[in-house]
């Protein structure tokens, strides 16, 4: 296909062994009311007859295909390939409502140098619409403190300046899980997150081949990511006092829980090294390499 050189929004579709869900998230870009994007989909090494089926987009998006190494590197891919001026991300397995780009165009023209935004979401589980907990109901500007506790930044619904990548780089692949977690706190650690309050897709969940439903401790990741925010060159010049104090807080609580976990299964070398990694964050020493034992 040709390209268009300059698009208002990439739009990023990282896929793997997922032929019927691609389908219709695909197919869900494509009927948008809105047309000055492109549509980057990106096939993560997948082992079945996934590549073979977004082919048939092959005339109206861009196919790119690598081994699989995981959803952060086949979204890094997509990114580092885009040409438009923003990005908006989709999960495989979500669908986007007709006008999505079209409110979310109109949301950029009506607040003049937004960088970041996310719209609401239905949440679909088996096949029906569920009701999100209070805890998850999406904060607006200044959302870091909240952003502690859990992922409250959906991908499928967020639109981001390509410069904000640039300035606060690519997700991190050595995340298997709770990678939007740890790019949405390194962003708003210094950028307020909007939510434009309309519901514009689908999140679909409840299905058997989430990353989410094949990992154990998903607070392991949040703390590793919480760690490398503090070790961070350059974070006494971004991270206030109070966000000092508030990332402390919720990490010692998370290390206590995880702690508890850990010993309850009897876990003895794992308790171990949590009680030595409290003991580092006490005498305020923030390392990954501290840590790294919690991505294994």
């Amino acid at each position: 296909m040709k390209r268009k050189s300059n698009p208002f929004f990439s739009v990023i579709i990282p896929v793997y062994n997922r032929p019927d869900y691609i389908v219709r998230s695909a197919a869900s870009v494509l009927n948008q009311t809105y047309s000055d994007y492109e549509l980057i989909i990106v096939d993560d090494g997948s082992t079945d007859n996934t590549l073979s089926v977004i082919q048939q987009f092959s005339d109206k998006a861009v196919i790119l295909h690598q081994k699989n190494k995981g959803v952060s590197s086949a979204r890094n891919l997509g990114i580092s390939a885009a040409k438009g001026r923003f990005i908006a991300l989709l999960d495989s397995d979500d669908i986007w409502k007709k006008s999505k780009l079209q409110r979310q165009y109109e949301f950029i023209g009506d607040h003049s140098g937004i960088r970041i935004f996310q719209c609401n979401e239905n949440w679909i589980r088996g096949g029906r619409k569920v009701n999100p907990q209070k805890k998850h109901l999406k904060p607006s500007g200044d959302i870091f403190a909240e952003s502690l506790q859990m992922c409250l930044v959906s991908p499928s619904a967020v639109v981001i300046s390509k410069t904000v990548f640039e300035d606060y780089g690519l997700f991190d692949e050595d995340l298997i899980v709770c990678e939007d977690y740890d790019m949405w706190l390194r962003i708003s650690s210094r950028e307020k997150i909007y939510l434009q309050n309309e519901y514009l897709l689908d999140k679909t969940g409840g299905h058997e081949d989430q990353l989410s439903a094949s990992c154990w401790g998903m607070d392991r990741f949040r703390i590793y990511s919480m760690i490398k925010l503090l070790e961070d060159d350059s974070a006494e010049k971004f991270l206030t006092g109070k966000q000092i104090g508030e990332i402390l807080n919720v990490l010692k609580k998370k290390l206590e829980v995880l702690k508890k976990g850990a010993a309850k299964r009897n876990n003895d070398r794992f308790t171990e090294k949590i009680t030595v990694l409290e003991k580092h964050i006490n005498s305020e020493r923030y390392s990954r390499k501290d840590c790294q034992f919690l991505l294994e």
